[in-house]
């Protein structure tokens, strides 16, 4: 029980990841906030599993995007539940426009929520640690920020900003015990994924391109993130941690 009584913020934790981790950091002791956006009954479904394993949860809904939301939110947490001494920024917007035909409003749309809102949350959260001494911040970036593909300039422009945070974050804050890290998942089993493959073919063949040779789990992404705001990892900080079977540390191209 190793988070036990601790209050964890898991935003994005309607589905995939950000499901896994909100379980995750229950199954360790954790009270665990599920902020959700638009998926209210996703959310609903994360807070019943936990709840049926004698676990503690709350729905939050809040836009990322939107500032006034994030400190009702903060706010709202810090006075009725408790302090917040994880947080997990999970949540993410999506775009694949090619680069030729990308409109400035959905460039900025998912700048809003990837990288302004991630870094509004993160300063509301670590001003309230920066009090206790005390806190960890772990974000969710994507293997996309280092190793393109077509039709994700947008996506991949943000997750460039998270990594960059990460860094910038961690030495600003560790004078104050809070410790900053991004964990990098490559081709993760999520809805997300499947909807946008939709094809056994093309998922056989980048399965046959992971050293591993499998996509990865959800859990997995999680059992790394609540690894990094364990004791365990108390001299980690600043640390953008690959989660992805060997994908990048694959040569480019197909072999």
């Amino acid at each position: 029980m190793m988070f036990k009584d601790q209050i964890v913020l898991v935003t994005g934790a309607s589905r995939g990841i950000g499901r896994a981790t909100a379980v995750a950091f229950s199954n360790a002791g954790a009270k665990v906030v599920i902020n959700y956006r638009v998926d209210q009954s996703g959310a609903e479904e994360t807070c019943a599993e936990i709840e049926a394993s004698g676990g503690q949860a709350i729905s939050w809904q809040a836009d990322l995007s939107d500032p006034a939301d994030l400190k009702a939110m903060v706010a709202g947490i810090e006075t009725s539940i408790g302090p917040i001494s994880v947080l997990v920024n999970n949540a993410a917007a999506f775009n694949n426009d090619p680069f030729l035909d990308l409109e400035l409003e959905e460039f900025d749309r998912l700048w809003a929520t990837n990288a302004r809102g991630l870094l509004v949350l993160s300063q509301l959260v670590a001003r309230k640690m920066v009090e206790r001494k005390s806190g960890n911040i772990i974000h969710v970036s994507s293997i996309l920020a280092r190793q393109v593909i077509r039709r994700r300039s947008a996506y991949i422009a943000t997750k460039g900003a998270v990594e960059s945070l990460t860094r910038a974050m961690s030495v600003e804050l560790a004078e104050y015990n809070i410790r900053v890290n991004a964990v990098i998942p490559g081709l993760v089993n999520t809805a997300a994924l499947r909807r946008a493959i939709n094809n056994v073919e093309v998922t056989e063949e980048l399965e046959r391109y992971i050293p591993i040779g499998r996509l990865g789990d959800p859990d997995e992404m999680a059992r790394v993130i609540t690894f990094l705001a364990s004791p365990d990892a108390s001299y980690i900080t600043g640390a953008l941690i690959p989660v992805d079977g060997g994908l990048s540390a694959v040569e480019a191209g197909p072999p």
